[in-house]
């Protein structure tokens, strides 16, 4: 532990003050996520001004399964992550190079299910959500190269959620950094010089991913090698496998179900046509920027709230509790104001487009939304404080919810409100979840036990 805090590039969530550290934690994330927006986001404004607006609503209509997809391989190392930083914070070491064994095992077996589950299911999945005949084998090529190589994916984000666990959030960034500017060179040259079609956006992608990976592994080879197992780590240890496996697949499902509830969803969107497609396109991508600051905040929650955990320090998880609340909800009360007045200029350029249709759809996707957004905050940060706790199931109701919730709106409500039906669908839904989590996390034994200690001016 003092040879990782020596190399000062993990900050210590344990002790001291919980804003500087919890900042300190955040800004790398944030960084890293905006980053990790740039792959996709690339894609799009690139096959856009490239290809035009019929590959750009081919690649807007896998938008859904993309996310699924990506969210699931994400969810399952934050969740593997949040062992790791519970071992971490309990100082215990060498069942970390165990730990770290068995995701390399776990994340391989699972790649290679959602490759199967990939190659015979993708093009039916994509007739059902009703996409459109003409961009049907443009959509087809774009996300089947994702699929195909779902393990590359999966590698950078076990050793991305790895570097994070022990407070390492700056590494990851820098790895990032450098592959999102190569994302963008292949997409071009793929794309202008060697005109590959919208496929090559999926291939600039993994290829980007891939180098993310690699370069996180050599980093923790020669940085922390500490963490890294040797054979004898790679052992069967079943109470650790299933605690990893349900903790991964928790965080994985939960990202997967609201996904499949966005694919569901999807499916009303591509209904609408093509124009409508673009100008949700734009409007998700523009929203995904603007939440950046609150999904960084709440994913630094994970990792402080984990390591406390493992501390025992009931009384620090209750403390940095309030503070990420408070500025998850000032970002989300600015990012309203702005979007307001900002959304028909930033829906123009993205969607790469003069259509005063496409453009007052888009905006008013952002307009509407963005008012619920500090209610989104909290259910962001509630979430995320379940897992860190351990909690695999409560966290799961909330994704169930929303995934209930979109079908119900899918089914009803969109057919009788049109793509007004589709913007007021997850806001909505926003208010319950944020209601079921706010409950679940104030009956917690730790959270109550927090709040006797600083009520009686406890240790912090």
């Amino acid at each position: 532990y003092n040879s990782l805090m020596n190399k000062k590039r993990t900050v210590d969530l344990i002790h001291g003050s919980i804003l500087p550290s919890l900042l300190s934690f955040a800004l790398p994330i944030l960084l890293s996520n905006i980053f990790q927006q740039l792959y996709n986001t690339a894609d799009v404004l690139i096959v856009g001004r490239f290809l035009g607006q019929e590959s750009l609503a081919a690649v807007g209509a896998t938008t859904a399964i993309f996310d699924l997809i990506i969210g699931f391989a994400l969810g399952v190392g934050n969740g593997m992550g949040v062992v790791i930083a519970r071992l971490y914070g309990a100082r215990n070491f060498a069942k970390i190079k165990e730990a770290v064994a068995a995701t390399w095992i776990l994340g391989a077996i699972l790649s290679g299910l959602v490759m199967l589950m990939g190659f015979f299911g993708l093009y039916p999945l994509l007739q059902y959500l009703e996409t459109p005949a003409e961009i049907l084998p443009q959509s087809y090529e774009y996300i089947s190269m994702i699929v195909t190589c779902v393990g590359v994916s999966f590698a950078y984000n076990l050793f991305a959620g790895l570097l994070r666990s022990i407070g390492d959030s700056l590494a990851a960034l820098a790895f990032l950094i450098f592959s999102a500017i190569v994302n963008v060179i292949l997409d071009l040259y793929f794309i202008t010089q060697l005109h590959l079609g919208v496929q090559s956006a999926g291939l600039a992608t993994i290829i980007s991913q891939g180098l993310s990976a690699i370069l996180c592994y050599f980093y923790i080879r020669k940085s922390v090698p500490e963490l890294l197992p040797g054979l004898k780590h790679f052992k069967w240890n079943k109470a650790l496998y299933v605690d990893l496996l349900e903790q991964g697949l928790a965080m994985g499902l939960m990202g997967s179900i609201v996904s499949i509830g966005s694919v569901i969803l999807q499916s009303s969107v591509n209904s609408f046509g093509a124009v409508i497609i673009s100008a949700q396109t734009a409007a998700r991508r523009i929203m995904a920027f603007a939440l950046l600051p609150m999904t960084a905040i709440s994913a630094s929650m994970t990792t402080f709230i984990s390591q406390n955990f493992g501390a025992k320090r009931p009384e620090r998880i209750v403390q940095g509790l309030r503070l990420g609340s408070y500025l998850s909800m000032a970002w989300a009360t600015f990012a309203c104001v702005f979007l307001f007045f900002a959304s028909p200029s930033l829906v123009s350029f993205l969607a790469s487009s003069t259509d005063g249709y496409l453009i007052e759809n888009g905006t008013l996707y952002l307009r509407i939304s963005s008012v619920f957004y500090p209610f989104l905050s909290l259910l962001l940060i509630y979430r995320n404080s379940l897992q860190g706790l351990g909690q695999k199931l409560l966290p799961l109701i909330s994704s169930f919810i929303e995934f209930i919730g979109k079908i119900v709106f899918v089914a009803w409500i969109i057919p009788w409100a049109g793509y007004t039906g589709v913007i007021l669908c997850e806001p909505l839904l926003w208010l319950v979840m944020t209601a079921q989590l706010y409950i679940s996390l104030c009956q917690h034994p730790w959270i109550k036990e927090g709040k006797k200690i600083l009520a009686v001016g406890g240790r912090s």
